[in-house]
């Protein structure tokens, strides 16, 4: 069972600093190996306190050079935001070079307009930018050449440098938040990354959708979706409770705040139109409702607690990866570190021989 932390470098609190941000997330992924989870992943996000990893690659190579074997992850690097998809490639394959095979390359779309208007372009032409530079990245970090005619990226049949250093396999994911994404990521055999945002039970339509359309293109069984969920663990449940719903609440406040989620843009944006139903879901609950049923979504509780919520999601979904976001909403540092400690010490062992056991008597 593959465990990963994923690190979302936000901060609610402004007298935290910017450099403290830096300092803690990365005190926790060289922590991780040594814990025993599988693989670190950071966003790319620009501009504001809500998160700020302008180059998830960069900062991936410091981990992995105070690291040895732990995968690192991007999740994920935004295409139409990497002006030149040639450069997202040659760092790709850089940082393997540097980390000796160890690299996990997500990809996604974006979604929030307080981003993309500064880089100067329109939402409308995102899923144009994501399909044409996606296809060309793959095939330049499996071939070491890039080529394309355009219309967004064209590009003659140019050398990578340093070229591949091993197979990229299974080692391709895209985090889709929409069918149109998701079917885009297929097609590029892809590994499904989600972020939860409601129970999994309710999302088994995607989840199914996907496995069914993956083995419709490939003829093969799909890869295990990879699940993005914030977690919080503790001894005491009430403590765990109360923690989650108040640093969930903070983050989906700001969430909704970042993408502007409880707008009605999204119904008239050409390739985000699947977004209008959730935004006017949100407008009809309101922000903190609609907070309290992401946080139920969540993994917190006691160790127990947790490892029973994952026995659960085992028995809907089977088969997945689990990437936990361990800082958020204004959690502290040391709250983040001691409940990341506690999850490898009392679930992560306990959680691998379940859902090995399981997997195998069911093959």
């Amino acid at each position: 069972m593959h465990i990963g932390l994923n690190f979302g470098f936000g901060k609610l609190d402004p007298e935290v600093s910017d450099h403290d941000v830096y300092r803690n997330e990365t005190e926790l992924a060289v922590l991780a190996e040594g814990l025993g989870y599988d693989s670190v992943w950071a966003v790319e996000h620009h501009f504001s306190d809500y998160a700020f990893c302008p180059d998830n690659l960069l900062w991936l190579a410091h981990v992995a050079a105070r690291t040895s074997s732990i995968k690192l992850g991007t999740g994920a690097v935004i295409l139409p935001w990497n002006t030149q998809p040639i450069r997202v490639a040659e760092k790709l394959l850089m940082l393997d070079h540097l980390s000796e095979g160890r690299v996990l390359f997500g990809m996604g779309r974006g979604l929030s307009r307080k981003e993309f208007e500064p880089f100067g372009i329109p939402l409308e032409e995102t899923r144009g930018r994501f399909d044409e530079s996606s296809k060309m990245i793959i095939e330049a970090i499996e071939s070491g050449y890039m080529q394309g005619d355009g219309p967004f990226f064209p590009v003659p049949r140019t050398p990578i440098k340093p070229g591949p250093f091993a197979p990229w396999g299974d080692r391709i994911f895209t985090v889709a938040g929409s069918h149109d994404s998701m079917v885009s990521g297929v097609n590029n055999k892809c590994r499904l990354m989600s972020f939860i945002l409601r129970p999994v039970d309710k999302m088994m339509p995607t989840f199914q959708a996907y496995l069914d359309y993956y083995r419709e293109v490939w003829d093969e069984q799909a890869p295990p979706v990879s699940l993005n969920v914030a977690m919080y663990c503790h001894e005491d449940a009430q403590v765990a409770l109360d923690g989650m719903y108040e640093y969930v609440g903070n983050f989906f406040e700001a969430n909704v705040d970042h993408y502007e989620m409880d707008g009605v843009h999204f119904a008239d944006t050409k390739g985000y139109e699947r977004y209008a139903d959730t935004a006017a879901l949100i407008r009809e609950k309101g922000v903190s409702k609609a907070g309290r049923d992401y946080a139920d979504a969540a993994l917190y509780g006691t160790p127990q607690e947790i490892l029973d919520k994952l026995v659960w999601i085992q028995e809907q979904m089977g088969q997945f990866d689990l990437v936990l976001q361990p800082s958020f909403g204004g959690m502290s540092h040391d709250t983040a570190r001691k409940s990341v400690e506690l999850f490898a010490r009392e679930v992560m062992p306990k959680a691998r021989q379940h859902y090995d056991a399981t997997v195998s008597a069911s093959v």
